[in-house]
């Protein structure tokens, strides 16, 4: 199996509803669109950024299913699965392949969690599933489970567990776990904020909420860095960060859903218990995005 899914700017992308609250597959064909026209490298379907917490199963295969099909292999499709009860992770696994998906994101347990030994046992029977390659993602702000280095590098030994979305924000951790894979085991930034950063130990790219709004920027810094241009790429991290800080100002993805919305994509609004953002956090993220000239 080829060890490594995509080099570069993976959007996370969202899930767009309709006024009754059905996924909206116009909007969605429109966002997808505009991602592959702006050099996005991948497309994250059904993660965190997705709602997919709030997606019954047949509707996100049917929205994992629907991108396969839309993106028809211009880029890697990377389904979101994972659950705090693996028998229903394993299950939607077996979906996401079924349906033509290239890879999975598989997120740690969360809420009933489990232990690191645990999380072994979790992550070798999700990849035993399925013949797709595996992106662990670990987010314990959003699981309150992290996947300690050295379960990291057990876990590298599982075939088709190639990679990881480091979201701990913990850049020792990820030196950490670059240093006992040794080469072996992909990493992704699940950071927007620490993208460079994480290139520098050794990163393959990003798994980007900023990609939904800067397609092209997100691709280019990162780009700009594996041609040798650190510095360039160092100064687009650091201009980034006041937007990125606004895409984040609440719960995501509220922010990056209000965002596109201001764009003019039309995503609609939020599952509860989403709801619409504070006036004040929503007049700077306009601010943000219009020193970025994206309106």
């Amino acid at each position: 199996m080829s060890k490594t899914l995509f080099n570069g700017a993976g959007v996370a992308i969202v899930t767009p509803f309709n006024a009754d609250g059905s996924v909206n597959f116009e909007a969605l064909g429109n966002l997808i669109d505009f991602q592959i026209q702006n050099s996005t490298d991948a497309i994250i379907i059904c993660g965190t950024t997705g709602e997919a917490s709030t997606l019954t199963d047949d509707e996100q295969i049917e929205t994992i299913k629907f991108t396969v099909e839309k993106v028809n292999k211009k880029v890697p499709v990377i389904a979101g699965a994972g659950s705090n009860d693996t028998r229903h992770g394993i299950e939607l696994c077996k979906r996401c392949e079924q349906v033509g998906a290239d890879g999975l994101l598989i997120v740690t347990p969360y809420y009933n969690k489990t232990t690191q030994k645990g999380l072994i046992k979790y992550y070798t029977n999700m990849a035993g599933a399925t013949n797709l390659p595996v992106i662990m993602y670990s987010v314990a702000g959003r699981t309150g489970l992290n996947i300690a280095p050295k379960t990291v590098a057990e876990l590298a030994k599982v075939d088709n567990i190639v990679a990881i979305k480091e979201a701990s924000g913990n850049i020792s951790q990820v030196a950490e776990i670059a240093n006992l894979t040794q080469g072996e085991l992909d990493i992704y930034s699940g950071n927007d904020d620490m993208i460079v950063p994480l290139l520098s130990l050794g990163g393959k790219g990003v798994i980007s909420v900023l990609s939904n709004v800067a397609p092209k920027f997100t691709h280019d810094m990162i780009q700009s860095y594996f041609d040798g241009d650190t510095k360039k790429a160092t100064q687009m991290q650091i201009d980034c960060v006041p937007l990125v800080n606004a895409l984040f100002s609440e719960v995501n993805p509220i922010p990056v859903k209000t965002a596109l919305n201001m764009m003019g994509f039309n995503v609609g609004g939020f599952r509860e218990p989403l709801v619409e953002m504070e006036e004040a956090n929503r007049a700077l993220l306009e601010t943000e995005l219009k020193k970025f000239n994206l309106i």
